[in-house]
């Protein structure tokens, strides 16, 4: 089920008309962000495979809950929450909800730990091929058994 629906989001929003519907008086004073599976594929952060996850913004117009899209029609998403959150706030929210009905709790990772856990496996590789190295290496102009005589 779309999480669109599960929020009872009704209606659609462009960015570009949020300036003229605040002057105007009807838009809300807070917006949702919800998780939701990625839409819009291309590499880096769009890399559904690396983050098949990403973050989504309704606003309330007229006290109707309203998802945020761009000017193609395509649904906005954020793969950053502090990207997210400044751009809320140069938008005029200074306050908002936040979902996450998708992941379980406690198993979202941010990006510096994925680059942390990334660091940690390469230094385990070469600690791991280093060790491989010093085993050889301590073996070299040492007598084979052959070589050893008794007296």
């Amino acid at each position: 089920m779309s999480q669109d629906v599960t929020l009872g989001i009704i209606g659609a929003v462009t960015q570009a008309d949020l300036a003229p519907i605040r002057q105007s008086g009807r838009l809300g004073d807070y917006a949702v962000i919800y998780r939701i599976e990625r839409i819009h594929q291309g590499g880096g952060y769009g890399d559904q495979d690396k983050h098949p996850l990403s973050w989504a913004v309704a606003v309330y117009i007229d006290g109707q809950l309203c998802r945020l899209f761009n000017a193609r029609g395509a649904g906005r998403e954020w793969n950053s929450l502090d990207n997210l959150s400044s751009w809320l706030c140069e938008q005029g929210f200074w306050y908002w909800w936040t979902r996450n009905d998708i992941e379980p709790l406690g198993t979202a990772t941010t990006d510096a730990e994925d680059e942390q856990y990334a660091a940690e496996q390469a230094a385990l590789a070469s600690t791991s091929q280093n060790m491989n190295r010093l085993e050889i290496n301590t073996h070299e102009g040492l007598p084979t058994p052959a070589e050893k005589t008794l007296d």
